[in-house]
């Protein structure tokens, strides 16, 4: 057993039975965060699948902005003491030829390597483009992300803890804190 078993607030975040008292919101375990687009994307949410702005173009996983190259990947966090991980999905500015070659992998099943620039700012974590370490076992998956330096290479190695990730999320939008007091 560990301390992070100890806290109640990580029982109450993990138990899909646990409603919170004073709105009645469940959570059933760790949530992951998302950004629907790169942050230098000018044209608005996507709208379906496919959203096409002149040469500018995004879908969910892939995107074009003004002769840039954009895929969106999933940085893990690990939880300190847990056996889980809170994942961010991103998008990575990637070059041409590395944009070029995740898209081979669709056809030949191959397993992907690349490096990137993070574009999206994670609250706590980095507002600059942190480099990153690219990797996907073939197409279906979406590539994860390795932080190489900065504050988001501090945390992959180090881990949240329960109280860095509430800060985390409140930090993103959505604070949970006041639900998990039970």
């Amino acid at each position: 057993m560990n301390l992070l078993d100890l806290d109640a607030r990580w029982k109450r975040l993990n138990d899909p039975d646990y409603v919170c008292p004073c709105c009645g919101r469940s959570f059933g375990g760790v949530i992951d965060i998302g950004f629907e687009e790169p942050e230098d994307w000018p044209h608005g949410p996507l709208q379906g699948e496919d959203m096409t702005v002149g040469e500018d173009r995004l879908t969910p996983d892939l995107c074009r902005l003004m002769g840039r190259y954009f895929l969106r990947v999933t940085l893990p966090l690990p939880i300190r003491g847990a056996s889980e991980a809170m994942n961010v999905s991103l998008w990575a500015e990637v070059a041409r030829d590395t944009f070029d070659a995740y898209l081979d992998t669709f056809d030949s099943g191959a397993a992907f390597a690349g490096e990137g620039l993070s574009a999206n700012t994670v609250p706590g974590l980095d507002n600059d483009a942190t480099p990153l370490a690219l990797e996907a076992a073939d197409a279906s998956q979406r590539p994860v992300a390795k932080a190489l330096d900065g504050p988001m290479a501090e945390t992959q190695a180090e881990g949240l803890s329960l109280d860095d990730l509430l800060d985390l999320y409140a930090a993103s939008g959505n604070d949970i804190r006041p639900h998990l007091k039970g």
